[in-house]
């Protein structure tokens, strides 16, 4: 008899993938538009370190989070 691990485990959702590659983005871009002397373009780069930010939180409450995932099990 085997058994599956449905648990994804901490950050293995949608939800942390998404928020983390906005916010890799939004890193990458500021640290760039840092270096080219670009001060506008570095706020907006925080801005949308935000919004990744809140992206995450409502992909978590609609259900993409890690605690939903475990609701789903694979049999």
């Amino acid at each position: 008899m085997s058994f599956e691990s449905v648990d994804p485990g901490e950050g293995h959702s949608i939800a942390a993938w998404t928020a983390v590659t906005i916010m890799l983005l939004a890193i990458t871009i500021g640290t760039v538009a840092f270096f080219l002397a670009q001060p506008w373009l570095v706020w907006a780069s925080v801005a949308l370190l935000v919004v990744g930010l809140a992206v995450g939180w409502v992909l978590s409450k609609v259900g993409y989070g890690v605690a939903d995932a475990t609701h789903h099990e694979v049999h």
